[in-house]
């Protein structure tokens, strides 16, 4: 299929080409620009987008003179190194609305970044309408990390399926996070017969794995959750709970499972509590993503991706891998963007005075985990993502400037073999990029020039981490 998108004169045609090629990789796309036009082929239209992309990369970048634009001559041949490409948003901490997720989306499909991770339920808040049980939201959805009392904020499942619809158009999947059985607050403040208490610092912070009406509560959340998000794919969280299972170890109902199910520990608790939610993921035919704390649990491994973010526990990985799990890379440093990218920033997390620069992102390479990520378990790895969580993220100006230009290093990061990448020439390139940003009225940060664009520093930032 041969598309022209300019037609006034020969050498001003465009086209789009789908290419059926045995083995061609999906996302694989060629790409030809010389004096009797331009070419964009694929094996399937998600390559041909990357394509667009591509060009429109070349094309923001070109000069203009006179409202005309002139392009060099280009042949790539491009496919990307690896298959997940993703950006994690937490909303439930502080809520952004709808046309700011889709300028993310805008941003990570100009990056051909393809998968979107929703953190929507945490301690602070709730962010999902669940039709069965509307006080998740109507109560849940009351505060957030820095005010308890603010009114309710969260997505109607009319704005949840606007902004599925907005980004599978980019080519982006869409993947949802309802955390448990920890940081479970906001959701037990709405329907607390559910709750499994907490601890003194986090109170009310799990579901109880002791009654078996949780699991047929959550799990009617799931089935609708499910719906709504047409990837199959749903992130249980599954992280932390230590935080707050204290009371576990008085809860009538927890003991009574401990000794029918003959669980030694309150960690065996936790591990049957996500068996049993896994199970009913499996029911709906969608896929069980997790954080690492689950790779010691019993979960099906054709089934199930592990997100391995502790960077200080590499034996997790090693462990995931070992069981056969496909992982998901996004370790603290550098894919943590809550962590200060400056060593003169003031506001966000570091890890004993480490952090998360940009030449960090960018130069990520499996290579770094040698005897963990081998030539035999390699194809394991399913990709990258960076985290975006917002405790000390309560605007959009902030957002931006812990999001761009770090974005567009995870872009590399993900794309590029680590053989082709070149901090140097990266940081060149990036000076077009900036000025993109500027014409967007981003506030970003400016690795190049760190004064010209002072630290955003929003409150709330003092407020433990949860």
């Amino acid at each position: 299929m041969t598309i022209p998108i300019l037609t006034r004169q020969a050498k001003n045609t465009i086209s789009l080409e789908l290419k059926k090629a045995k083995n061609a990789r999906p996302e694989a796309y060629y790409l030809a620009i010389n004096a009797s036009g331009t070419q964009i082929s694929a094996a399937a239209p998600h390559g041909v987008f990357n394509g667009v992309n591509s060009l429109l990369q070349l094309i923001r970048q070109a000069p203009v003179q006179a409202k005309n634009i002139t392009l060099s001559g280009w042949e790539i041949t491009d496919a990307p190194a690896l298959a997940w490409r993703g950006v994690m948003l937490d909303e439930s901490r502080f809520f952004f609305g709808k046309e700011t997720v889709k300028e993310i989306l805008d941003w990570m499909a100009f990056y051909k970044l393809n998968r979107f991770h929703w953190h929507l339920t945490d301690t602070p808040g709730w962010r999902l309408e669940i039709k069965s049980y509307p006080r998740l939201a109507l109560v849940g959805g009351v505060g957030n990390h820095g005010n308890p009392d603010v009114p309710a904020q969260y997505y109607t499942q009319e704005d949840i399926k606007e902004i599925v619809s907005y980004a599978a158009e980019r080519f982006i999947e869409v993947i949802p996070e309802i955390d448990m059985p920890g940081h479970a607050a906001a959701a037990n403040r709405a329907y607390p017969e559910f709750s499994g208490g907490g601890s003194e610092r986090y109170p009310e912070f799990t579901f109880n794995p002791g009654k078996e009406e949780t699991y047929g509560y959550l799990t009617r959340i799931l089935k609708e959750v499910d719906v709504l998000f047409p990837a199959k794919k749903i992130h249980l969280g599954g992280d932390e709970v230590h935080f707050g299972n204290k009371q576990w170890q008085t809860n009538q109902a927890v003991q009574q499972l401990m000794q029918a199910q003959k669980l030694p520990d309150l960690k065996a608790v936790e591990f049957y509590f996500i068996q049993r939610m896994t199970d009913s993921l499996s029911k709906l035919n969608s896929k069980i993503l997790a954080w690492d704390e689950v790779v010691s649990a019993a979960l099906p491994v054709k089934n199930t991706i592990i997100f391995w973010w502790r960077h200080d526990q590499p034996q997790q990985l090693k462990l995931a891998l070992e069981k056969g799990y496909q992982t998901v890379l996004c370790p603290r440093i550098p894919f943590y963007l809550d962590f200060v990218q400056d060593s003169s920033h003031f506001s966000g997390r570091r890890w004993k005075g480490d952090y998360s620069s940009l030449e960090k992102l960018y130069n990520f390479s499996t290579a770094a985990f040698p005897g963990i990520i081998t030539e035999k378990n390699k194809n394991l790895v399913a990709g990258i993502q960076a985290a975006l969580w917002t405790e000390t993220i309560s605007s959009k100006k902030r957002l931006e400037f812990m999001l761009f230009p770090r974005i567009s290093a995870l872009a590399e990061a993900a794309w590029t073999p680590p053989g082709s990448r070149n901090f140097g020439t990266f940081k060149t390139r990036l000076t077009k990029h900036l000025e993109l940003y500027r014409q967007q009225d981003i506030y970003f940060y400016n690795p190049l020039q760190p004064a010209s664009r002072p630290e955003v520093i929003d409150i709330f930032e003092n407020k433990p981490i949860e």
